[in-house]
């Protein structure tokens, strides 16, 4: 008895740990099945345009559609975040927006594809909001960056794997192919979320840190938190540029650039892969990089973050000036390098600068604000300068907000330090 008592106490530290990984990982495969699942349009559009006979203008709505009713979904599921357990959250909106994606398939007609793509930003609504919530509940705020950055490397790599697959088998076989095989994944992972552990609200930030909060109380605070929204602003100016690029950039290449006009479908798989390498190593850096800064200076993440947007902006720039086709390939690289540097730093310090009992509605209306201002009209807009002028054009412009991000974040690394310490509170 006396031989074993000493290892008690640390058995729970252990397991804690590899519960905490489990959550982190089965939420990661999420985001990263989640992104597969939006970028598979982006590649397999030539095909669609095709097949319906749409226009840049009309074809930028599937974007649209589908952010729009994401990111007016996405506060409701922050508050019910608030207060229910977030995993059946997860898990029913991972597997409504599975099926819906299996359903853009069977589309046989514009419409239907249109409202498939709303069904998926319904889904994806009732995880985006609370899983940065449950990952900060699982880590304490030195590691918070860090183990957020994990999460959104599915950013990029889901991101490729979308341009991948979806180029692969829209060559293959068809753009339907394409949407039944990025449907399966997520009803596995669905069901997985079901068993995740929920961790308790505030659980990483002290016996002090507010874990019940009335709504109109928290609103008011928020209102008043600076740093929340310049941060948004900056997130909200990044999304914008990017949301419109992604969307875009693969049907540039071949149009303006003239590349693989034989087999547009290979544009998908090198595009995804500079986006898979330079994300991934682009978001593993910015959290290593962030937790860094921000154990030297309060806000010292965001700050990071804000540089590297100034600098991504210039690059984007270059990306659709440069003639030379490796040229462009190597600046669009540098440029996602720098803009994913930031997933990590941007997402912890929202959840770390309002109290834990209303992080879920916080990330929830940051999800609308970055998409309502964002990449909601950023497909379309580009696509109507597309047709007034040229696609070159449209996508040159959009290195002016990723530029204004860039110092809307350093203004919000600033405003992080008087807003921190009160969110502890």
């Amino acid at each position: 008895m006396n031989a074993s008592s000493p290892t008690a106490p640390s058995s729970a530290p252990a397991t804690q740990s590899v519960r905490a990984g489990y959550a982190l990982f089965i939420l990661t495969l999420i985001n990263l099945v989640n992104y597969l699942d939006r970028y598979i349009i982006a590649v397999a559009l030539p095909e669609i345009q095709k097949d319906f006979g749409i226009n840049d203008a009309q074809s930028g709505l599937l974007g649209t559609v589908f952010i729009v009713v994401f990111m007016l979904a996405s506060p409701l599921g922050g508050f019910l975040g608030d207060r229910v357990p977030r995993r059946l959250l997860v898990a029913g909106g991972v597997l409504l927006w599975s099926l819906a994606t299996g359903a853009s398939g069977l589309a046989s007609t514009f419409t239907a594809l249109l409202l498939a793509r709303a069904v998926i930003g319904i889904g994806e609504a009732g995880y985006g909001a609370v899983a940065p919530s449950i990952i900060s509940d699982l880590y304490p705020r030195e590691q918070r960056t860090r183990m957020l950055s994990y999460f959104y490397i599915a950013i990029p790599v889901g991101s490729a794997m979308g341009y991948g697959l979806g180029g692969w088998l829209t060559q293959t076989y068809s753009w339907h192919a394409a949407f039944f095989a990025g449907g399966v994944p997520g009803l596995v992972l669905g069901t997985m979320a079901f068993f995740m552990p929920e961790p308790q609200r505030g659980a990483m930030d002290g016996p002090e840190a507010a874990v019940k909060l009335p709504f109109m109380e928290g609103l008011k605070g928020l209102g008043r938190n600076a740093a929340f929204w310049a941060t948004t602003a900056g997130y909200t100016l990044m999304t914008f540029s990017i949301g419109g690029l992604a969307f875009w950039m693969p049907t540039y290449l071949v149009r303006e650039r003239q590349l693989w006009l034989e087999h547009p479908g290979r544009v998908g798989l090198v595009f995804g892969a500079i986006t898979a390498v330079a994300g991934l190593t682009g978001t593993v850096a910015g959290g290593w990089l962030g937790d860094k800064m921000d154990r030297k200076r309060v806000g010292g993440g965001l700050w990071l973050s804000g540089i590297g947007l100034l600098l991504a902006a210039p690059c984007m720039y270059l990306a659709v000036n440069i003639k030379d086709p490796m040229l462009t390939f190597a600046a669009i690289g540098v440029a996602q390098f720098l803009i994913f540097l930031n997933s990590g730093p941007i997402n912890a310090a929202i959840v770390n600068c309002v109290p834990p009992a209303f992080r879920a509605f916080a990330m929830g209306l940051n999800v609308l604000c970055i998409h309502m201002l964002g990449d909601a009209i950023s497909p379309t807009l580009i696509g109507q300068i597309a047709d007034m002028a040229s696609l070159h054009t449209a996508i040159a412009i959009n290195a002016v907000p990723v530029l204004l991000g860039g110092f809307a974040l350093l203004l919000g690394a600033k405003l992080f330090r008087e807003a921190a310490p009160q969110a502890r509170a």
